[in-house]
């Protein structure tokens, strides 16, 4: 069975369910970084908990503004195809 690809939407569940991000804050834009959804780097470390948790993903970096939020999409969904 084939898992279904980490989305964009995918992570804006989680980051409303784990991060407390609004309704109104959610974005269909890949190149947006936290900031731009009004999140911060305490939200950024909860999201890598959260995503290493569920996914094994790991994000080399601890700087939120690194990465657009289509990065670590990008991130998971390799994680994801890889072999178990």
């Amino acid at each position: 069975m084939t898992k279904a690809p980490f989305t964009l939407d995918d992570l804006m569940d989680l980051l409303s369910e784990k991060a407390g991000l609004p309704p109104e804050s959610r974005t269909t834009d890949p190149d947006a970084h936290f900031s731009d959804i009004g999140l911060d780097s305490l939200a950024f470390l909860s999201m890598q908990t959260e995503l290493h948790d569920r996914f094994g993903t790991e994000m080399p970096d601890d700087d939120a503004e690194r990465y657009t939020l289509g990065d670590i999409v990008a991130t998971v969904s390799a994680a994801q195809s890889q072999p178990a």
